[in-house]
């Protein structure tokens, strides 16, 4: 009795693995996890009014070029945050015991209209199903403002193309590469341009900065404007501004080459995306 019993069980379990692995096939293989990397997510800091670091966790793309939402989660979150609040006197959330607040949200989540700045780690690889396309529309048109940073190449740049193409028709919406002379550039820190940052261990593999070699030597900052010239998306392709604020601490030479201007660009685009 006992034997039959563990082979309806194991029968059952088997059951519902294949049910599972039927349901993820249908969906395109396309799963909430942090693409090759396995994330512990930590629970979300409750919003208090301050500033609060919003990442964005999305679908894995099969046909994209990238490594998943959460790239650089969660000391690129929490380094920023600490640096906002450094350099400058924007009030930013911390829990009882000093920890700088941060969370992680589906664009589905109604917690999403909480947060003016939101962020999305390698695009390349994300994938938008219509009702998310729908919610990041709204959000964006309400005034939400999203960064999607730290994808190379052309197939990377296609994937990401696409799938805000989903949320704002380039019809209406086009992409297009922000001048220089655009204020996000000039908040606080003047950037006199798009600084090109590897990650730290492809640096320490040769002190190269083009991870993708020609295909990705030029970097590039593009934007989605609204109707009235407002900035709603930035798009940082061919550099990894998430590795300059998650590896600050790691080597004094990567941070002598990164840190600065990529804090001088990351404070400038958290207080365009909160003052916009």
């Amino acid at each position: 009795m006992a034997v039959r019993r563990r082979r309806k069980i194991v029968l059952a379990l088997a059951i519902v693995l294949c049910l599972a692995a039927t349901a993820a096939a249908q969906r395109g293989g396309r799963g909430f996890g942090g693409g090759r990397f396995q994330t512990r997510i930590q629970p979300n800091a409750p919003y208090d009014g301050a500033f609060r670091f919003c990442r964005i966790m999305f679908r894995q793309n099969p046909y994209g070029d990238g490594d998943g939402w959460s790239v650089d989660y969660p000391r690129a979150d929490i380094n920023l945050s600490y640096r906002l609040s450094e350099l400058t006197s924007t009030s930013v959330g911390r829990d009882a015991h000093g920890n700088y607040n941060h969370a992680v949200f589906q664009l589905t989540d109604p917690e999403l209209y909480k947060c003016p700045f939101i962020m999305l780690t390698e695009p390349g690889g994300s994938y938008f199903d219509d009702e998310e396309a729908a919610h990041l529309r709204e959000y964006l048109l309400r005034g939400g403002f999203l960064w999607a940073d730290d994808f190379w190449g052309e197939r990377a740049w296609a994937n990401w193309a696409e799938q805000i193409g989903k949320a704002l028709s380039p019809g209406e919406y086009p992409i297009v590469d922000i001048p220089l002379s655009h204020e996000i550039f000039h908040m606080l820190y003047q950037v006199n341009a798009v600084p090109q940052i590897p990650s730290i261990n492809f640096w320490f593999r040769g002190r190269q900065t083009s991870e993708r070699g020609a295909e990705s030597a030029v970097p590039h900052a593009r934007g989605i404007f609204d109707a009235h010239g407002n900035l709603m998306v930035l798009s940082t392709h061919n550099t990894d501004f998430g590795d300059a604020f998650e590896r600050e601490g790691e080597n004094r030479e990567f941070f002598d080459h990164f840190a600065g201007v990529g804090y001088a660009f990351g404070i400038n685009a958290l207080l365009y995306a909160m003052t916009h």
